[in-house]
C-alpha cells in the first residue's frame, strides 16, 4: 500500500495543495481552523507528517505533564486503558500533554505509595487505581502539600484528600450484579463473589450492594463468604473449582474485581457455565469469547473511552484552575454485555 502524498491529504482535508504546504511549513499564517482541518485528515489517512502538524498546531498552547498509575501492564483492559488516556491526551485542543504512564507489579500499598512519590517533580497532577491504604492517602497528602492533586480511577482511595473519584458508582454495580443473577438464575442457591482484597474500596462497595439487594429482593438466594482471589487467574480457578465441589446447588458466580479468566476455565473444566450464571468485569478476548460460547452469563464493562476524555479534561482543568475544596466524584454507568450483544 503506497503511503498517502501531500495531494492526498488535500483532498481528504478539503483544501489546496499550497494550504496544505503552508500548514507543513508554517512559513506563512493558516487560520486555526484550517490547520486542524488538515491535522484531522492527516490522522485519518495516516499521513507520515502528522506529527509535524501538530507540533505547528500546538506550538503556541501550554504543556502540562500528567502522570497515571494503573496495573497489570500485560492485560488487555489495562492496555486498553493506557491506549485510550493517551488517545485522549493526543486529541486535547486547548493544550499540549505530555503522559508517564508507570504500571505497579503487585496490590501492595507500599508500592502504590512508593509510585505516587516518584511523581514528584514528574508530573502536574496525577490519576490512579489501586488499593485504599493509610500508606496511600499519607503519599496522596503529601503529593497535595506540594500542589499535586490526585484522581482515583475505578476504586476509590484517599477520600477527603484525593480530587476527584472517577468511575463506576461501585454501591450500584453491586446491586445491578445482584438483579441481574437473581433474575438470570433458574431457581434460588448459592452465590459466590470474588473479590481482589480487602483493601480495594470499589470491590468491597460491590459486595455490599450485591448483598443488600439479595437481602432485600431476593432472600431465598445464600450469598456465601467471599472469597479473596488477589485478582489472579490461579487463585479464582482453583477457589471455583473446590466451590463447585463443595457446593451443589451454586447457581450464581460473580467476580467483583479481576481474575475472571480463572473462573471462565474452571466453569469449562466442571462444564458448569450453562447451568451457573457467571458475571465478570471488562470485555476482553477471554470474556467474550465466553459470552460467545455460554460459559459466562454477562459482561459488566466500563466505558473507558468516556472515562478518558472526562479525567483528561478535569486533570487539565485543575491544573488551570487550581484544587477544589469539596473533593468530588464522577459517576460513569458501565455498559451490560450479554451473549446477544456480540
Amino acid at each position: 500500500m503506497r503511503r498517502p502524498t501531500i495531494a492526498d491529504l488535500a483532498r481528504a482535508a478539503g483544501v489546496s495543495v499550497a494550504t496544505v504546504d503552508r500548514v507543513l511549513s508554517g512559513r506563512l499564517p493558516v487560520r486555526e481552523e484550517t490547520s486542524r482541518k488538515v491535522y484531522e485528515a492527516a490522522e485519518k489517512i495516516g499521513y507520515h507528517g502528522t506529527n509535524l502538524i501538530r507540533q505547528r498546531l500546538f506550538s503556541d498552547l501550554p504543556e502540562y505533564r500528567l502522570g497515571v498509575i494503573l496495573r497489570k501492564e500485560r492485560h488487555s483492559f489495562y492496555q486498553s486503558f493506557a491506549s485510550e488516556i493517551e488517545e485522549a491526551a493526543n486529541t486535547a485542543r486547548k493544550c499540549r500533554l505530555r503522559l508517564h504512564v508507570q504500571f505497579a507489579q503487585t496490590a501492595e500499598p507500599a508500592e502504590m505509595a512508593d509510585l505516587l512519590m516518584a511523581m514528584q517533580g514528574k508530573v502536574q497532577a496525577v490519576a490512579a487505581t489501586g488499593p485504599d491504604h493509610h500508606d496511600v492517602t499519607s503519599a496522596v497528602t503529601e503529593l497535595k502539600s506540594r500542589g499535586i492533586p490526585t484522581f482515583s480511577l475505578l476504586s476509590d482511595f484517599a477520600q477527603g484528600v484525593r480530587e476527584a473519584y472517577i468511575g463506576a458508582n461501585n454501591l450500584k454495580a453491586g446491586r445491578t450484579a445482584a438483579w441481574l443473577i437473581s433474575h438470570l438464575a433458574r431457581r434460588p442457591g448459592k452465590v459466590i463473589l470474588f473479590v481482589g482484597g480487602h483493601r480495594f474500596h470499589g470491590h468491597a462497595l460491590r459486595e455490599t450492594g450485591f448483598r443488600s439487594y439479595m437481602r432485600e429482593y431476593a432472600p431465598d438466594f445464600e450469598v456465601l463468604d467471599a472469597l479473596v482471589n488477589l485478582e489472579t487467574r490461579r487463585l479464582t480457578y482453583e477457589a471455583l473449582l473446590s466451590a463447585l465441589s463443595r457446593h451443589e446447588n451454586l447457581v450464581g458466580v460473580y467476580c467483583v474485581g479481576g481474575g475472571m479468566e480463572g473462573a471462565i476455565e474452571a466453569l469449562r473444566e466442571a462444564g458448569e457455565g450453562r447451568g451457573i450464571v457467571t458475571l465478570v468485569n471488562e470485555l476482553t478476548p477471554d470474556s467474550r469469547q465466553a459470552l460467545l460460547d455460554r460459559t459466562i452469563s454477562c459482561v459488566l464493562q466500563t466505558p473507558l473511552r468516556e472515562l478518558c476524555a472526562d479525567l483528561v479534561s478535569m486533570m487539565v482543568n485543575t491544573i488551570e484552575q487550581g484544587m477544589s475544596d469539596t473533593p468530588g466524584q464522577r459517576f460513569l454507568p458501565p455498559q451490560i454485555w450479554v451473549p446477544e450483544s456480540l
